[in-house]
Parts: C-alpha cells; structure tokens; sequence
C-alpha cells in the first residue's frame, strides 16, 4: 500500500493525498494553526478510515450470512491524549445497522468479527486506544 502527500505550498497548511489505488483527498488544519478550515483534519480522516474499515467488514459479514442488510451506519466517538502526541485514547464505534428480518445475533457476531479478527484498523488502534462498540438493530 502506498500514498503521496503533498503540501499545497507558503500561506497554507493544507495538503493533497493521493493513493496507491488513485484516488484524492484534502485535508487542512484549523486557523489558529495556521489552516484555512477546508478540509477534514488528517486525525478526523484516521477515525473516518477506522469506522470505514470496520462497517466494511460487518456489511460484508452479514451479506456473506445470506442477512438482507439495507443500511450501515457508523458513529464514532473519539478521546485524545492531553498533551503531545494527542493519540486516541478511547474510541467508540456505535453501529446502526438496518434491514429486512436481520437476525440480532448475526449483526452482533459480524460487529465482533471485525473488532476482534478483521479491522486492521482497530486492532492497529487498539494498541493505544481503548476500542469499545455499540449496536442497534432497525428492522424495515
């Protein structure tokens, strides 16, 4: 796996990336360090990649278990360190998890499978930072 990041130059402190499979994003600092505010932070975009990562492995999961999943939402909630490195020190990830007639224990055993077996990023994560998870089931 790689990516480029690349300053966009004096008077800014935003920056482009550009993955290993092609694709761009921004990121941007606040104002009082010296950003514009334009983009998502690299630290936000770390926990936007950990609930990704994760909610990618339970959709999976529960499509492979023959369930009839229709939506997947994750929210995450994330503690810092108070002094430098600001590392994360706790992190929950709150699974919604939508569908016609899902079995609970089913979406339980997917949401557990990503955290204690799948999700590179919450088990790289976790060696820091306690991970805790949550989960609703929404019939439709």
């Amino acid at each position: 796996m790689e990516c480029k990041v690349t300053w966009q130059g004096a008077g800014t402190m935003a920056f482009s990336a550009e993955t290993g499979s092609g694709h761009q994003l921004q990121m941007d600092g606040p104002p009082d360090a010296g950003g514009k505010n334009s983009a998502a932070r690299p630290m936000e975009l770390l926990l936007a990649g950990t609930g990704g990562c994760s909610a990618f492995d339970v959709v999976l999961i529960l499509q492979r278990a023959r369930q009839a999943v229709t939506g997947c939402e994750v929210a995450l909630m994330a503690e810092r360190a108070e002094v430098e490195p600001k590392v994360f020190t706790k992190i929950n990830l709150h699974f919604t998890v939508k569908g016609k007639d899902l079995d609970p224990s089913k979406v339980s055993r997917a949401v557990q499978l990503s955290h204690e077996k799948y999700c590179s990023a919450t088990t790289m994560l976790a060696k820091m930072a306690e991970i805790t998870y949550s989960i609703d089931v929404v019939a439709e």
